[in-house]
């Protein structure tokens, strides 16, 4: 009697192909991110980069890629589920924005006085490694009670946040770098809004982030290698025809082929642990790592409800787990970026892609970040030609803030753009300042346009105050976004608890505070002191002004609101209940 034998889980797919292609221009946007912010923002050495960071970001890549696809072959072999899709996994690219802006970047600012080039960049290196551990322990542990953390906080605050550094630091900075190099930013632009707004199908199932990249690149190089000998038929300069394209360099492109060879990853222990004994570098940062460590968590967490609803049930302390130890790793081995289960499980399971994706993925970027390859992608491609990418993947987070959580909630997740906006305005106007002052050393800085009488800048302050010093404006999202939400719903006991923690947080000047050296914002903990003016700004034609700001009106303000909110608490309890997302004003009476 024959029979026929059961179906068995495939090793490999014709949809793992498609699955992989997305999975590895998603994680190769981001490695070239990382190559240009690490190098113009914090002035890490490309070779650094690619001989100490790359390799690590190997070592996290490879074990939790590896972990997902073993886990959706235990899945599909218990559950029976012969189409189960491993969770997509890779860097995060709000924390690689927030880490190296927001914490490597001032720390290099302010330390390059005091140590030099070579130790300013090494010490800011130090400070992402101390984030990114950080970042990981909050997603290990956050394992075993993240659960418990989504009911206490509302989704508009934890998706606020998101969206916050989605539509300002990603989408908009992204923005500008496309209409800054539209030629080679606009059609790989085109290409993305074609594949994932109308979900066009290209030729051969071509995925469109990989035609973004490559008819990117191609314009880039298109434009470099043309430039002279069209400059010669029109007389004109070359530089005129390339305005709006990217300059490439052959020369670079040698030297990256040249470079090729085995990079092993190198344990970073004797680092972290100088980096440790200088306490002030990681506690003053914490106001960017806590936060972006706790949306991880929130963020994975979600994503496996995600696939749970499309149909793939993974077990959640396990696979947040392992996302943790792959931040951890990380750390420890020289990538200053977390990595995160990614957005999108049910759009890798409608290419068809199972778990082979997943594991080539991480034997993929092991394979050219251990054999130095890293180096010879950064200078094929242009990071313009995937910023079309980066932007979606910030337009999409805000626009999950908003689908994702209750319609009436919408108003607390709009309120917590408005720090983010302060924030972006405050860092590139000291970009822009910093700039004016290479030209002109009597221009005008931060701290002293703070204590100028002129009308046009009366309201900086404001705009500082609403960033604070080491981004503290995400934390001040979060506060507000739960704040808004807890009204919306009428559970004013939990808003004057989440107002209460801005008062003490204010007061103790993590939320807030500020000193303005020059162009720096920097902390001023409740328990710090001052800086006597003037200081020596290195590079700055003399002397720079400084200003402080404790904060403490804001203190008190958040204070008296708690009061408010408890009293209305109070006044409330026993009241009969109304329906949450009434009108918010009294009806009109004809």
């Amino acid at each position: 009697m024959s029979g026929t034998r059961p179906a068995r889980y495939p090793l490999w797919t014709r949809g793992d192909l498609d699955g992989f292609f997305g999975l590895m221009v998603d994680n190769l946007v981001q490695v070239l991110l990382i190559v240009a912010l690490c190098t113009t923002v914090a002035h890490i050495p490309e070779r650094f980069i690619f001989n100490r960071m790359l390799p690590g970001v190997a070592v996290s890549l490879l074990v939790g890629n590896l972990f997902y696809g073993l886990q959706a072959h235990w899945v599909a072999r218990r559950h029976g589920n012969l189409t189960c899709t491993a969770l997509p996994y890779g860097i995060n690219t709000p924390s690689v924005i927030a880490y190296v802006i927001f914490i490597m970047g001032p720390v290099y600012r302010q330390s390059v006085g005091s140590y030099g080039e070579e130790g300013a960049w090494r010490l800011a290196w130090q400070a992402g490694l101390l984030a990114c551990l950080v970042s990981g322990l909050i997603e290990f542990f956050g394992a075993f009670g993240a659960e418990r953390l989504r009911r206490v906080t509302p989704r508009a605050a934890l998706l606020g946040v998101l969206a916050a550094v989605g539509i300002t630091f990603i989408a908009a900075d992204f923005a500008f770098r496309i209409y800054s190099r539209p030629l080679v930013g606009i059609v790989p632009l085109a290409f993305l809004l074609l594949a994932y707004f109308a979900y066009y199908r290209f030729p051969l199932a071509l995925p469109g982030g990989l035609l973004a990249i490559v008819f990117g690149t191609l314009v880039a190089w298109g434009t470099t290698l043309l430039a002279e000998p069209l400059a010669g038929l029109f007389g004109c300069a070359p530089d005129t025809l390339a305005f709006g394209s990217v300059p490439m360099s052959a020369t670079k492109l040698g030297e990256a082929l040249r470079s090729c060879g085995w990079v092993a990853p190198v344990f970073c222990g004797a680092e972290i642990w100088e980096a440790l004994q200088q306490r002030d570098l990681l506690v003053r940062f914490l106001t960017v790592s806590i936060p972006m460590g706790v949306l991880n968590v929130i963020g994975s967490l979600q994503n496996i409800e995600s696939a749970e609803a499309g149909g793939d049930r993974f077990m959640t302390g396990p696979s947040l787990a392992v996302n943790g130890i792959g931040s951890l790793c990380a750390g420890l081995f020289g990538s200053c970026f977390p990595t995160t289960i990614y957005i999108g499980h049910p759009g890798w399971k409608a290419l068809g892609a199972r778990a082979g994706y997943s594991v080539v993925n991480g034997v993929f970027f092991t394979i050219v970040f251990l054999f130095g390859l890293g180096e010879l992608l950064a200078a094929l491609i242009p990071i313009e030609a995937g910023a079309a990418i980066v932007m979606y993947i910030g337009i999409i987070i805000t626009a999950q803030a908003f689908q994702a959580t209750p319609k009436a909630h919408a108003p607390a997740v709009a309120i917590s753009l408005f720090p983010a906006l302060a924030a972006i305005l405050v860092v590139t106007l000291g970009q822009y300042l910093d700039a004016a002052r290479l030209v002109a050393p009597d221009a005008p800085t931060l701290a002293t346009l703070l204590q100028s009488t002129d009308p046009r800048v009366m309201y900086l302050p404001g705009l500082l105050t609403l960033t604070g010093a080491n981004s503290a404006w995400i934390v001040v999202t979060l506060l507000l976004a739960a704040m808004g939400a807890a009204l919306i719903d009428r559970h004013y006991r939990a808003a004057a608890i989440w107002c209460g923690a801005a008062a003490v947080l204010t007061g103790l000047g993590l939320l807030h505070a500020y000193e303005a050296v020059g162009n720096e914002l920097r902390s001023l903990f409740i328990w710090q002191a001052a800086s006597t003016p003037p200081m020596t700004s290195e590079g700055a034609g003399g002397p720079a002004a400084s200003y402080a700001y404790r904060a403490v009106p804001l203190a008190v303000g958040y204070a008296l609101a708690t009061l408010l909110l408890v009293a209305v608490a109070l006044r409330s309890r026993g009241a009969p209940a109304e329906s949450a997302g009434a009108p918010a004003v009294p009806e009109e009476r004809g």
